[in-house]
């Protein structure tokens, strides 16, 4: 048996891990980089690069179809399945071939290849024949896509998110299990490029909406393009020859039989905590067999183990993961003065149309009483109108007494935008009298935001005049 000692080894070479490395050795430390899958990170491989290029393709489409809206006609639209898919493989590689390219820069004495597991604390046992000594481990291991149970036996016909970007050409038909956010992504590219898609959630929800307005808004604009069966169970799912045969029952009783070339499972991720040994580490586990941990520090308890990225189950988005393993990494590097890191203001958007977006604080995490909103309705705001995208409700959430920004929840045109605007605010600090101090253009989608802004400051003061905000009404607002 082979023994390697190092200052830090970091489980997983993905984006929290890779930041985890890199953030380690700034402190001059011997570090470990240990992986056992492919190099690539979920984000280039199977994630946020892939799925846009499959959406951009599906944009396209729609704006074909869209033109004669605008009194532009296009003649018949084609769509070539084996053109898109190659593009989508081909740009992914590409991605894909960036993050391999840094990980081969890395010192091949700090890169192990193989599964890593705990034997204690300071102890991992990395394939057969190798053990590491690390006076400091993060794990940073990722996560799997979840299989409901009810969908097992299906073999090559039930997919997973990952298995899509693979494909050769597009299917004819495919049954999306799940309305977060990949769910609704795929589902819609999928649709727009010409395959049937029905998409199934167990409940009224989407994209992890906790505004039921905005929530509602949502349902009803996708719902116009899409069809999306809300409140309805998989009764069965069987093969039947080379397709699906999908039973459900929706909430009022109706049972309906189906068939689909592919079922694609889009009810979350597990973390990769199986077959890790966490149990010989002497750390606090929760119900789901993760370590508890301090999110500003990502330290486990006060051991010399710290986790970061989609492991953790937190806030599993790439800009999460970057920023949580640079924490864990140097904290690590700089063990035993652990320090907290910056955190940023949670920001998830999911390229659906229209858009969706939830910043800072949301009904979710605000307390019932302590704050007050504002919105908007997108379908008489002047830029969205021009564009034709006239659909979706922005609610923002403010502090009352203070008038400071909370947070926001919105569906609508130009989301991923007005989210990092909002988002900004809200990590500043601003007030929503600061905020309606900005410049805003006309005509632009935010000044949408300005009118949203507006009605919050009159829910908060519950006195203001409507005189007062009449001089500089425009057909924008």
């Amino acid at each position: 048996m082979k023994t390697l000692e190092f200052d830090v080894a970091v489980i997983g070479a993905g984006s929290a891990g890779m930041s985890a490395y890199r953030a380690a050795k700034t402190h001059g430390k011997r570090v470990a980089l240990i992986e056992s899958g492919p190099y690539g990170t979920t984000c280039a491989r199977v994630g946020c690069m892939p799925s846009k290029l499959l959406i951009a393709a599906a944009e396209a489409a729609h704006a074909v179809g869209e033109a004669p809206g605008f009194g532009v006609h296009a003649g018949a639209l084609r769509i070539d399945g084996k053109a898109v898919m190659q593009r989508v493989r081909s740009e992914r590689d590409r991605f894909v071939g960036f993050v391999v390219q840094g990980i081969e820069h890395i010192d091949p004495a700090d890169r192990l290849r193989s599964h890593a597991r705990f034997l204690a604390a300071d102890c991992l046992q990395v394939g057969e024949h190798t053990q590491v000594q690390a006076q400091c481990v993060v794990i940073a291991s990722g996560s799997s896509p979840q299989i409901p149970p009810e969908l097992s036996g299906l073999g090559k016909q039930l997919i997973v998110s990952d298995d899509v970007f693979d494909w050769d050409d597009l299917p004819a038909s495919v049954a999306v299990i799940g309305t977060g956010v990949i769910g609704l992504e795929l589902g819609q590219a999928l649709h727009r490029l010409g395959v049937r898609v029905a998409i199934f959630g167990r409940k009224a929800r989407v994209a992890q909406l906790s505004d039921p307005a905005v929530n509602q808004t949502a349902i009803a604009c996708l719902g116009a393009e899409l069809d999306l069966r809300l409140n309805t169970t998989i009764v069965t799912a069987r093969l039947s020859g080379a397709q699906v045969e999908l039973h459900t029952r929706s909430a009022d009783g109706d049972e309906r039989t189906e068939h689909f070339q592919y079922v694609l499972a889009a009810t979350g991720r597990t973390p990769n905590v199986r077959g890790l040994g966490l149990e010989t580490t002497g750390l606090q586990l929760n119900e789901q067999g993760l370590p508890t941990f301090d999110p500003s520090t990502m330290q486990c308890g006060d051991s010399a183990i710290f986790i970061a990225g989609d492991v953790d189950n937190d806030r599993p988005l790439l800009h999460e993961a970057s920023d949580e393993g640079r924490i864990a990494g140097d904290n690590a590097g700089r063990f035993p003065a652990v320090a907290a890191g910056l955190r940023r203001v949670p920001l998830a958007i999911a390229f659906t149309d229209p858009q969706i977006a939830m910043i800072g604080h949301t009904p979710r995490t605000l307390k019932k009483g302590c704050f007050q909103s504002g919105e908007v309705s997108f379908e008489d705001q002047g830029r969205s109108r021009v564009m034709r995208q006239n659909r979706g409700l922005l609610r923002v959430y403010g502090e009352p007494g203070s008038l400071r920004f909370l947070g926001a929840e919105m569906t609508g045109p130009r989301a991923e935008h007005l989210a990092h605007l909002l988002a900004w605010a809200c990590q500043s600090g601003m007030t929503v009298d600061q905020m309606l101090d900005m410049p805003f253009y006309h005509p632009v989608v935010e000044e949408g935001l300005r009118t949203a802004l507006r009605n919050l400051k009159e829910n908060l003061l519950q006195h203001v005049s409507a005189i007062e905000h009449c001089a500089d009404c425009t057909p924008g607002v």
